[in-house]
C-alpha cells in the first residue's frame, strides 16, 4: 500500500514511483520470509470465512493479493493509474477488482464490506477523523477495519501514533487491539526502531 498516494503528501508522483514501488521489501514482498510474515498477519487480522475486503490506498496490489489467495473477495483503491495497473495484473484470475479512487472518499457507491483494510494511508490524509469515520460507513454491522499505521524517523517523526488512532477510534468500535509491530523485521525486511503497529477495530 502506498504510503501518501492518494493524498499528495510531499508532492510525491505516484505514477511515476510505481515502477520502483516493489522494490522495497515490504511493498513487493517478493522475500519469501516477508511475504509469509505478511500471509500469517492478515489470517490473525481477518475473518477466518471468506469476507468481502475493501483495501484502500492498495498501491501495486500485494496485502490485495494475499487477502485473495486466503479466499476474501477482494476490491482494492488507489489514486495512482500506474498502480493500480500493477494490482490489477498481480490480481488477474482472482475475485478481485482495483479502482482508481482516493482512499479518503472509495468510489464504491453502496457496496458494504466486512473489513476495511488500510495500511501507511490514514497518517497522511489531511482529516483521519473524518476517514475513519468515512471508512465506518462502508462497513457491515460486525465489520472491522484495519489499520497498519506508524511513526516514521526521529529527527522529524512523521506519522500518526497509535495512542492517536485509538482515541480517534474508541467512541463508535465495539472492540479495539492494538498490536505493535516494530520488532518484527521479517515484516520490513530489515530491523526497524520506530513505532509500527496495527489497530484492529470491530464496529
Amino acid at each position: 500500500m502506498t504510503n501518501d498516494s492518494d493524498t499528495g503528501v510531499g508532492e510525491v508522483d505516484w505514477d511515476a514511483a510505481a515502477a520502483g514501488f516493489d522494490d522495497e521489501p515490504d511493498h513487493g514482498l517478493r522475500d519469501p520470509v516477508v511475504r509469509a510474515a505478511w500471509a500469517a498477519r492478515l489470517r490473525g487480522w481477518l475473518p477466518a470465512r471468506p469476507s468481502d475486503l475493501l483495501d484502500l490506498g492498495c498501491g501495486t496490489g500485494s496485502l490485495a493479493l494475499l487477502a485473495a489467495e486466503q479466499g476474501h473477495r477482494v476490491t482494492g483503491v488507489d489514486r495512482s493509474p500506474a498502480m493500480v495497473e500493477r494490482a490489477r495484473a498481480k490480481l488477474a484470475g482472482r475475485d478481485a477488482a482495483v479502482l482508481v479512487g482516493d482512499a479518503a472518499t472509495p468510489p464504491v457507491g453502496e457496496e458494504r464490506y466486512d473489513v476495511v483494510l488500510v495500511r501507511h494511508v490514514l497518517w497522511a490524509l489531511p482529516d483521519p477523523a473524518r476517514a475513519l469515520r468515512q471508512w465506518r460507513g462502508l462497513l457491515r454491522p460486525g465489520g472491522r477495519l484495519v489499520l497498519v499505521e506508524g511513526v516514521w524517523g526521529t529527527a522529524a517523526p512523521t506519522g500518526i501514533p497509535a495512542t492517536r488512532l485509538t482515541a480517534l477510534l474508541a467512541p463508535t468500535t465495539a472492540e479495539l487491539r492494538t498490536e505493535s509491530l516494530s520488532g518484527e523485521p521479517d515484516l520490513w525486511g530489515r530491523a526497524v526502531d520506530d513505532e509500527r503497529y496495527v489497530v484492529v477495530a470491530v464496529v
